[in-house]
C-alpha cells in the first residue's frame, strides 16, 4: 500500500512538473489536455486526505519546474549557502502547493458525499487559486489559463479571462475522464463547445480599430544589474538610453524601463527638465521608470513619470516640475525585493533580506491613467501585471493602451522573463488594447489588442524596438464583469446538484398530493 502511494506521488510530481513546457518559452500548449486527464485519474477514488497529499506532490512539482528561474536570482544576488538557496526555493514552492492540494482534497470529501460533486472541481480550484493571488499580498504567478495564451482556447480571455480559462482546461479534463471512464460518448460535445466558444469569443467583443495609429518606440538600455545601482554609474546609465533615443525623436510615445533612470527624482531635477525639453520641441511623449523619494516622510515610490509631450496640443504642455501629478507610483510591492515582511529580524541575516531599494512604499489601488501625447496609458510596474483585476480596476472606456515596464535582469536567460511576457499578453487579450513592454534586457515588445506579438526587441542587448500601434475603442465583456464571468462559468458545474435538488422537491409535491 505505502509502495503504491509513493509511486502515485512520484507519478504526480512528474505530471506537475511537465507542465513547465505548456508555458512561455516552450509553449506547448497542448500538453494540459493530457496532463490534467492523468492527474484526475490518479486522484480519482482517493480519500481526502490522499488527495491532498497527491495534490500537494502534483504543486510541489508544478511551481518548482515552473519558479526555477527564481533561483538565478537568490543564487547570484541572495549572498547565502548554495543549501540555504535552495531551502528558501523549496519553502516558497511548498507554500504554494498547498493551495492545488487543498482543492483536491476539498474536491474529494464532496465527491464522497456525492459523485454529482464531480464537476465542482473547476469551482473549487477557482477558489483556492483566487486565494492564492490575494492572501500574504498575492502570488498569482502560473495560473493554468496562461499555457493558452497563443493557443485556441485562449480566445476565451476577452470574455471569462485567464481565470475562466483554467475553469474550461478542468471542465475539458473532467468530460474526458468521466468519459473514457463511465463509457459517455456524449462528454465530446462539451469539449466541442468550448472550442466553439473560444473560436467565437474574441469575434463578439465589440472592438473597434480607429483609422489612427500610434508610433510607439521602446528603449532597452541592457544595464547590468551588478552596476545598477552604483552611484558612479547613475549618468552612464542616463546617458545609454539618451543615445539610443536621441536618432528616433519622432515617435509619438517612447518608454524607458522600469527604473531606467536610477538617480532619485528630486536630485535630478536639471537632467529631466533636458529630457523633457527635448521631447517636447520634438513631439514625443518620454514615458521612463523613475524611484521618487518623498523627503517630508522619507518614502521611496517606485513610480513611473512622463516627459515631453503630455497632451496633443503643444501649447497646453509645462515644463517639468518635481512633483507633477503626470504620474503613477507602483502599487503591488514585490516580497523581498521592494518590500521586506519583518524586516527587524530578516535583514540582519543575509543580503537576500537587503537588497538595493527593498524599502518602498505603496502605491494606492486606483490611480488615473498616464497621459502621452493625448493617449491614456493604464500602467503596471513588473510583476504587477500579473494581478488581472487590478489592471481591469485601472482600465476604463478611455484606457487608450496598457504599459507594462520591468526589469527581469534579475533571472538572466532563463524561462522567467519568458512567462513574464505571456502574462502580460494575457492582459492584452482579457481588456481589448494593446500592450506596450520596456524592460532592461528583455522581454520588450509591443502587441496588439488581441496580444499578438507587432514587434519585440532581442533579448540582452542594448537596443530599440518600435511599431505602429493600433488605437481601440470599445471594451470587452471581460473589462465589463471582471471575474464574475468565470466564477459563474465554474457554476455550471454545480448544475447535477441543482438538478437533483429540483427533481427532489417535485417528488416530493407529488407525495403531498397523493
Amino acid at each position: 500500500m505505502q509502495q503504491t502511494a509513493w509511486l502515485r506521488h512520484l507519478l504526480l510530481l512528474i505530471l506537475g512538473a511537465s507542465l513547465c513546457f505548456a508555458y512561455a518559452p516552450f509553449k506547448l500548449a497542448i500538453l494540459p489536455f493530457w496532463i490534467l486527464p492523468l492527474t484526475l485519474a490518479l486522484l480519482w477514488n482517493l480519500s481526502p486526505k490522499q488527495a491532498f497529499a497527491g495534490g500537494f506532490a502534483f504543486g510541489f512539482g508544478w511551481f518548482a519546474a515552473g519558479l526555477s528561474w527564481i533561483y538565478v536570482s537568490i543564487d547570484q544576488y541572495g549572498g547565502m549557502p548554495d543549501i540555504a538557496n535552495v531551502l528558501v526555493l523549496a519553502l516558497l514552492v511548498a507554500y504554494l502547493a498547498l493551495y492545488p492540494a487543498l482543492a483536491f482534497s476539498v474536491w474529494r470529501k464532496l465527491c464522497q458525499r456525492s459523485e454529482l460533486w464531480r464537476f465542482s472541481l473547476p469551482l473549487i480550484w477557482l477558489l483556492c487559486e483566487a486565494l492564492r493571488g490575494w492572501l500574504f499580498t498575492g502570488f498569482p504567478w502560473l495560473g493554468l489559463g496562461y499555457t493558452q495564451t497563443d493557443a485556441l482556447l485562449g480566445g476565451l480571455a476577452p470574455s471569462v479571462g485567464q481565470y475562466g480559462i483554467t475553469v474550461a482546461l478542468w471542465f475539458i479534463a473532467l468530460a474526458i475522464v468521466t468519459g473514457l471512464r463511465y463509457r459517455r460518448a456524449h462528454n465530446a460535445l462539451l469539449v466541442v463547445v468550448l472550442i466553439v466558444l473560444a473560436w467565437l469569443s474574441p469575434l463578439l467583443q465589440p472592438l473597434q480599430r480607429a483609422a489612427d495609429s500610434t508610433s510607439v518606440l521602446l528603449v532597452q538600455g541592457n544595464v547590468q544589474q551588478s552596476l545598477k545601482w552604483r552611484a558612479d554609474q547613475q549618468w552612464p546609465n542616463i546617458l545609454r538610453y539618451l543615445d539610443l533615443t536621441r536618432p528616433q525623436y519622432q515617435h509619438d510615445i517612447i518608454v524607458w524601463p522600469e527604473s531606467a533612470i536610477t538617480a532619485l527624482e528630486p536630485y535630478a531635477d536639471d537632467v529631466l527638465y533636458n529630457i523633457d525639453q527635448a521631447a517636447s520641441v520634438n513631439g514625443a511623449a518620454l514615458v521612463t521608470g523613475i524611484i521618487d523619494y518623498q523627503q517630508l516622510n522619507d518614502d521611496f515610490y517606485n513610480s513611473v513619470i512622463v516627459l515631453g509631450q503630455e497632451h496633443a496640443e503643444q501649447a497646453l504642455e509645462q515644463p517639468y516640475q518635481y512633483g507633477h501629478s503626470n504620474r503613477y507610483q507602483k502599487h503591488q510591492l514585490l516580497p523581498i525585493g521592494e518590500y521586506v515582511p519583518f524586516e527587524s529580524l530578516l535583514r540582519p541575516l543575509a543580503p537576500l533580506f537587503n537588497l538595493p531599494m527593498s524599502s518602498f512604499s505603496r502605491g494606492a489601488y486606483q490611480q488615473p491613467n498616464l497621459m502621452a501625447n493625448g493617449h491614456q496609458l493604464n500602467t503596471a510596474i513588473c510583476y504587477e501585471i500579473a494581478f488581472s483585476e487590478q489592471v481591469r480596476d485601472n482600465t476604463h472606456a478611455g484606457t487608450d493602451y496598457l504599459l507594462t515596464i520591468s526589469n527581469d535582469t534579475w533571472f538572466g536567460d532563463s524561462h522567467g522573463p519568458w512567462q513574464h511576457m505571456q502574462i502580460a499578453q494575457m492582459r492584452a487579450k482579457e481588456l481589448g488594447r494593446p500592450l506596450l513592454r520596456a524592460t532592461n534586457n528583455g522581454v520588450s515588445a509591443l502587441t496588439d489588442e488581441f496580444g499578438r506579438i507587432l514587434a519585440m526587441a532581442p533579448q540582452f542587448s542594448a537596443t530599440t524596438v518600435s511599431a505602429e500601434v493600433p488605437q481601440v475603442s470599445g471594451q470587452t465583456l471581460f473589462a465589463r464583469l471582471g471575474h464574475s464571468g468565470s466564477l459563474l462559468f465554474a457554476l455550471i458545474g454545480l448544475l447535477p446538484l441543482l438538478n437533483r435538488a429540483r427533481n427532489r422537491r417535485g417528488q416530493h409535491g407529488q407525495k403531498s398530493v397523493q
